[in-house]
Parts: C-alpha cells; structure tokens; sequence
C-alpha cells in the first residue's frame, strides 16, 4: 500500500479527469504516433518511433502513478473544516513581515500543490509550519531562502 494522499473534493475531480484524458483520448493519440512511426521503416534510426515510444512509457508511468493515488486517497470535506486551526483545506491569509505583504493561500495535500495559484502542499516548509496555528500566531518558517516569518491573519472558508 502506497503513502496516503490527502486531496481535497476539487483535487479528486482533476485527478479523476486527468486519468481519463489520459486512457481515452491521449492513448489513442500516442498510439497513432507509434503507427505512423512504424510506416517509416527501419526501426533502428527512427527517431519519430522513439519519441512515440517515451511519449507512450512517461503517459502509462502516469496512468500507473493516478491509479496508486487513488487506491489511497483521503477525501476532505471541506465543508465540515472550522476555522479555529488551520488545517489541510484550510483558506488562509498570511502577512508576510520581512516583505510586509499580505498573502492568500490554501493548505491543500502534496499532490494538489501549485505555489503559483496560492495552494501550498501541507508538506511544505510554509504548509507544515501553519498546520495547527491559530489566527493572530507568529510562525518562523526555515526555506530553502533563508528564515521567514509569518503572522496569521485570518482562516476562512
């Protein structure tokens, strides 16, 4: 049995449609590659067949790699989470004191984390610091640039 994967109702539904994009339409599309590959001939220099070939193993690691997700995964239901501690789901406003910026995030799990859209991995440096903190803390956080400080502001839905 693989790690536990702990996903919120929105991180199911993207993984679910990514598995199915990639078993319905993208296997049919690598497939033809490989096929129009083969008409080419000699397989020996054939580039077109290799990268039809990798295309196809990177595709199937990934089905391999969803389907394992989903056999463990832990279903958030974000309706039932307080806004007392943070936690994974948790909505969250942070001020970041070195740069005295205010900063919108969500706590979701690993595999749901995307920096750029404000979903921070509850694995994360920042993530792991902010679990189980309450509105108004202080959190010392120690990341790859260097120590950061963070005062909760707000946990909300």
């Amino acid at each position: 049995m693989g790690k536990k994967v702990i996903l919120t109702e929105e991180g199911l539904k993207k993984l679910e449609a990514e598995l199915d994009n990639l078993k319905t339409v993208k296997r049919k599309e690598v497939a033809e590659k490989i096929k129009v590959a083969l008409s080419f001939g000699d397989l020996s220099e054939n580039s077109e067949y290799d990268e039809a070939k990798n295309e196809q193993a990177i595709m199937e690691a990934r089905i391999v790699e969803i389907e394992t997700m989903l056999k463990n995964v832990s279903v958030i239901d974000e309706h039932e989470l307080g806004t007392d501690t943070v936690h994974v789901g948790s909505k969250i406003k942070v001020k970041d004191i070195a740069f005295d910026e205010i900063l919108d995030y969500k706590i979701v799990g690993s595999s749901e984390a995307d920096p750029r859209e404000g979903r921070i991995s509850d694995e994360s440096p920042v993530g792991a610091a902010l679990i189980g903190c309450k509105e108004g803390q202080i959190v010392k956080v120690e990341t790859p640039g260097g120590i950061c400080k963070y005062e909760l502001l707000e946990i909300y839905k």
